[in-house]
């Protein structure tokens, strides 16, 4: 008991003082680590692979040698960036460096184009069959396989063309009944076989396979599996015309040196030219037009190894080629492989591209002829279905022509393509190709157009889908948006298939909210509504659905002026099914945390975001994952956060009684919402200034009310106690002194309940750790807790003590003692006349007893219990596998007393060395940390009224670890 009777006086403002730092008058012209960093640039020079570095030349005046410099020994890439940058000091670039910048510059396609590898995957997905599919293998010859070394050059050469004419005589397999899967397959299994076929210099197999694969190109007989046909061979091609240029390019390397990529003809080597001309001569032989076109379309960018002009003048000849090409589907594709070679390899000859088009318009009304319509009738497909056919090809030769094309060649060919066909399809594909700037500018021209246009089987509501999403994308002329909505919205609305209208619906909605007031985007709500509700026919439309949501809260971000929308709740209504539903809500929840930027109390947002809160947590149940509550219950948190009645408490509170009941089942909410009346209750404490009335302080009560009896339905033991606690001191604030008691006594009961081990971010982890921390807060709280008169004295902290003593500790854990020293700290606070810290208009225990000698008398025997248990626990600790521990706590207690106790008394000033002498004993002490705390003790006692610190000082030995 000595250690309270001799706590040590505080005069706590005197302290404070002394332990405020020395303020120093700041001269702004000096450095301040909060200035705006000045980055310079190092010059750095690179020396030869054993020398070092060359010094840093730099602005900055600093001598001192910046550490991580020295370990990249100048290599770091930011200096390697500006010695690039600076064109005094940067090296001759490399040979690859030179290729990719002359790549660069020579290359007319830029990023803007959209390459043809992001359109193959959405075409394999589009036009797929579950018809039967036949496929010719090509079975390869053995002969000439074994012939000798010395055999004559003549022999070898008449084997290659026997070999090439075995393709004519039939060395083929064909494969029938395949499935589109076992078609894909063999397509791939060919590429392979290339592959193969070229990695062991069989080059003339490898043409063979490239040859049947192109013929494959001609068959038609499964008419609507024919786009995807045309990207799984054409993958073959592309991989032959990479293999030939790059075996070309391999025998161009003179003495290690690979040509540039703007190399000219004169720098390719004799032997180069002629393998290159002899794979020219090889396709030439070929004596079917579609396989002898694909093959020499795939080598077109060999022509730069012959001449400049050569690619120039096979462009115009292969377009030419393609008029020998009957069925109008399979010479179209012809012409789009075309144009994507060209793209590649000369982007800049546009006058092919252009010519290559004009013909296809010229040949379009083949597709009525009566060939054509034969073979659909054969296949049993509809004309729309085959025109969709068209659209990949068309789409990509169209992107091809517009791609920079000035504004002049493209009023051109629309002008061409209104005369000579004016058909829907080539129009959609010309709104899809232009630029959306182009096709806005125009708008009602092509609203004349559509309205025209021969539609033969391709339907207009799809050109005015493909006018709106280019209108998406640019603005129309200001004059002309209300009069395109009309024309637009007539063909729409008469569409009787739910599918084609919402299609087109989905697209002219975004149109309305960008150009146009409430009053259309309601119109055209309601509209969808009347069109989608019969059949239910709403169910087979969510995704399009969503994305109408999407574009209005995209666009009208004033949620007042949302809800005010009569035609938005009910369009709501349409999402029946409970997934989709709740991912429309979650979206709409986002965008009013994103947009709304004050509070509100307007009783249309609150009702239908309460509504749309409420459908969010019904969704939650026992399979719903963790992270998707999380989700849920942040966004139902931002809503809850947003709104505020200003003055009105009353309403606020009721406001959250009504949430409480509406968001049971999510516990962050709960949280949220105990949180939030606890603000409640400080911001009425503010506004009366600490002096509650009668009407505030029942307020505050029942706001504590509130929490009580909404605290025990969370499961987390852990913000069960920090709740209680921070709803214990908001009552004390607001001198609600029983309600804070009951707190207080809830979470001392709870402490037996903390288990060994809760889970924190789904790991298991030792609790003891965290209850250390509520522990040392809750004893912060106990200082200024007044007793209850028909409680004893300090009724909380005993029974908080018991509670410690009969909780099972883990064999290895000395936490039970760091709590038993905080609590030391606690009693010793209590002993002074006057506490650090009082809690405005609350009578603490320093005033109701006035330093009374019975209730320092109380004190005193909790203090020498608690330091029996301390010293206990450190003679438990002298086994030897615990002596580092028993080090480390007798010098935690030896602080507490140097810190709280009065070092003259004897008794507690001999306690005190046996501690530090008990920390040293077994060699296992910080000796930095025993030197620093002998430092300490060494000042303090140069201190006023400190001078008894001078005789402990030379008490207290070091001793080395030996």
């Amino acid at each position: 008991s000595y250690f309270l009777r001799h706590a040590r006086s505080r005069n706590y403002v005197s302290e404070s003082e002394v332990c405020k730092l020395e303020s120093v008058p700041l001269d702004f012209g000096d450095y301040h680590p909060l200035k705006p960093i000045t980055v310079t640039e190092s010059k750095t020079k690179k020396m030869n692979r054993k020398g070092s570095t060359s010094s840093t030349s730099s602005s900055s005046s600093s001598s001192m040698m910046d550490p991580l410099s020295s370990v990249l020994d100048g290599t770091d890439p930011l200096s390697l960036f500006a010695a690039a940058a600076d064109p005094v000091t940067s090296a001759p670039p490399t040979d690859g460096a030179r290729r990719k910048r002359d790549k660069d510059e020579s290359s007319a396609v830029g990023s803007d184009f959209e390459p043809w590898s992001s359109k193959r995957g959405e075409i394999l997905a589009r036009y797929t069959t579950t018809e039967k599919l036949s496929i010719n293998l090509y079975m390869g010859s053995e002969k000439g396989k074994a012939t000798t070394t010395g055999s004559a050059v003549s022999e070898k050469v008449r084997t290659r063309l026997e070999e090439l004419d075995d393709l004519e005589e039939g060395s083929q397999k064909e494969l029938l009944n395949l499935t589109q899967q076992d078609y894909m397959n063999r397509i791939e299994e060919l590429n392979q076989s290339l592959k193969d076929a070229w990695s062991s210099d069989q080059k003339v197999k490898a043409l063979k396979i490239v040859i049947q694969c192109s013929k494959l190109l001609s068959d038609t007989t499964v008419i609507q599996f024919y786009p995807s046909k045309f990207v799984l061979i054409t993958d073959i091609l592309d991989t032959f015309g990479k293999l030939v240029y790059e075996r070309i390019l391999s025998m161009c390397v003179d003495n290690r040196v690979s040509l540039p990529d703007n190399f000219s003809p004169e720098s390719v080597n004799d032997t180069a030219k002629e393998t290159c001309l002899n794979w020219f001569f090889k396709i030439a032989s070929i004596r079917e037009l579609i396989p002898r076109f694909y093959v020499e379309a795939a080598i077109l960018k060999c022509n730069k190894f012959l001449s400049k002009t050569g690619i120039s003048e096979c462009l115009p000849r292969l377009t030419s080629m393609i008029r020998g090409i009957g069925d109008p589907l399979v010479a179209v594709y012809a012409r789009a492989y075309l144009c994507r070679v060209g793209m590649e390899v000369a982007p800049q000859l546009k006058e092919s591209l252009n010519k290559n088009f004009f013909d296809f318009l010229l040949t379009f009304k083949q597709i009525h002829g009566d060939t054509v319509q034969n073979q659909l009738v054969v296949q049993c497909v509809e004309i729309p279905l085959y025109l969709t056919l068209y659209s990949p090809a068309i789409d990509w030769i169209l992107q091809c022509i517009a791609y920079h094309a000035p504004d002049v060649l493209l009023t051109e060919m629309m002008e061409r393509c209104k005369k000579l066909v004016n058909n829907a399809l080539l129009l959609n594909s010309v709104m899809s190709a232009f630029r959306a700037e182009f096709i806005a500018a125009r708008s009602m021209d092509f609203i004349g157009m559509i309205k025209e246009c021969d539609e033969s089987g391709f339907p207009k509501h799809l050109l005015f889908r493909s006018l709106g999403l280019n209108l998406a994308l640019a603005d129309p002329p200001e004059n002309d948006r209300l009069q395109i909505l009309n024309e637009a919205w007539k063909v729409i609305t008469k569409l009787k298939n739910p599918q084609d209208y919402i299609n087109c619906a989905e697209v002219w909605v975004e149109y309305t909210c960008r150009h146009f007031t409430k009053r259309e985007v309601n119109t055209v709500l309601a509209d969808v509504i009347k069109h989608m509700t019969p059949d239910r026919a709403f169910e087979d439309a969510y995704p399009q659905l969503q994305s109408i949501i999407q574009k209005v809260i995209t666009y009208i971000n004033d949620f007042a002026l949302l809800f005010s929308v009569e035609k938005f709740l009910p369009f709501l209504d349409m999402f029946q099914k409970e997934s989709v539903r709740v991912e429309v809500c979650k979206c709409i929840m986002e965008s009013f945390i994103k947009h709304q930027q004050e509070s509100t109390k307007d009783p249309v947002i609150l009702n239908a975001l309460l509504h749309i809160c409420k459908t969010m947590h019904d969704s939650v149940n026992a399979l719903t994952l963790e992270d998707e509550k999380r989700m849920l219950a942040a966004l139902i948190n931002g809503f809850i956060k947003m709104v505020s009645f200003g003055r009105d408490f009353e309403q606020q509170l009721s406001f959250y009684v009504e949430a409480r009941s509406m968001f049971c089942n999510l516990e962050p909410v709960l949280v949220q919402l105990i949180h939030s009346v606890n603000q409640l209750a400080m911001e009425t404490r503010r506004v009366m200034k600490g002096n509650h009335s009668r009407k505030t302080a029942a307020f505050v009560r029942a706001c504590v009310a509130f929490c009580f009896i909404t605290i025990p339905s969370l499961s987390s033991i852990f913000t069960r106690l920090n709740l209680y606690l921070h709803t214990g001191q908001v009552a004390l604030a607001n001198q609600c002194l029983s309600q804070a008691d009951a707190f207080f006594k809830a979470a001392v009961s709870l402490v037996p309940e903390v288990p060994k081990m809760i889970s924190v971010d789904g790991k298991m982890r030792p609790s003891d750790a965290f209850l250390l921390e509520f522990l040392c807060n809750f004893f912060s709280t106990l200082l200024v807790v007044p007793d209850h008169p028909e409680q004893g004295v300090l009724f909380l902290v005993r029974g908080l003590l018991n509670v410690i003593q009969d909780y099972t500790w883990e064999d290895n854990s000395d936490d039970k003692v760091r709590i038993y020293t905080n609590v030391l700290h606690l009693l010793s606070a209590m002993t002074q006349e006057a506490f650090i810290y009082h809690v405005d208009k609350v009578d603490s225990n320093d005033t109701l007893y006035g330093g009374d000698s019975k209730f320092l008398a109380e004190i005193n025997k909790l203090s020498e219990t608690v330091v029996s248990q301390i010293l206990d626990h450190l003679k438990t600790l002298g086994k030897e596998e615990t002596l580092k521990r028993q080090s480390q706590l007798a010098l935690y207690f030896f602080n507490t007393i140097l810190a709280h106790g009065d070092l003259r008394n004897n008794r507690l000033n001999q306690l005190s060395v046996n501690l530090w002498n008990l920390a040293q004993k077994h060699g296992f002490a910080d000796t930095k940390t025993m030197v620093k705390t002998l430092e300490y003790i060494k000042r303090r006692s140069k201190q006023p009224d400190m001078s008894h610190f001078t005789e402990l000082a030379l008490r207290l030995p070091l001793q080395s670890r030996t």
